[in-house]
This record gives structure tokens, sequence and C-alpha cells, in this order.
């Protein structure tokens, strides 16, 4: 459904924003586009709460968001090669699914072949 939403794969030149994503909804779905702006937010600030609280958000054929946490390490100032801690810390890791790498790897030779014509 994520991807009949957006349509076109669009590689690289454009960034995706939540106003993008309100669009297409309003011209896929058919929500008025106060309707869809409020259901993106809904839908972004559902992710992002469940990902404060440190649940794994998985959506189907896109990807997984999962928090987990880094020990205290040891780093590098790299410009004067000075030991600095670095404190412990949590960290949001994205993986994307199977799906969607095949899809911008079928994009990606589908424009490499036109660009070779």
């Amino acid at each position: 459904m994520f991807f009949e939403l957006m349509g076109t794969v669009r590689m690289g030149g454009k960034t995706l924003t939540r106003a993008d994503l309100a669009e297409a909804v309003y011209r896929k779905v058919g929500l008025s586009r106060t309707e869809s702006a409020e259901l993106v937010e809904a839908v972004l600030d559902e992710i992002c709460e469940a990902i404060v609280r440190g649940e794994t958000v998985k959506l189907s054929s896109f990807a997984t968001f999962h928090v987990r946490s880094k020990n205290e390490r040891i780093g590098r100032n790299p410009k004067t090669g000075e030991e600095v801690p670095i404190l412990p810390r949590r960290v949001m890791t994205f993986k994307s699914s199977n799906v969607l790498k095949n899809r911008i790897l079928r994009a990606h030779q589908i424009s490499k072949a036109k660009g070779s014509k």
C-alpha cells in the first residue's frame, strides 16, 4: 500500500516531505487535504512514540525501526587525537526490507538502462 501511495520511485534530487505524503494520501485515498495531513501526522506520531518507548516498529515490505543501547566507550578527537569518553546512549536503527531493497535495485537498473541508450 505504501508504494502504491507514493507512485513512481524517485531516484535522487528530491526530498519527500510530510506535505508530499499528505498530498499522496489526498490523491490516492480521497480524504480532504486537511484530513490527509492529519492522518500523516497521526501515523508519524504513533511511529515516533513507539520508537521513544523502545518498541520495534516493523512496517512490512518497507522497513524495521529498532532502538538499541550502546555502551560507554572511548573515542578519539580527530583534531587533537585526545581520547574522550563517549557516554552510553540509545540509538535507532533502520533496516530496510528485502522488498524495498529489490525495488531500489530495480529502479537503479531501469535508470541505468535508460541512460545507456
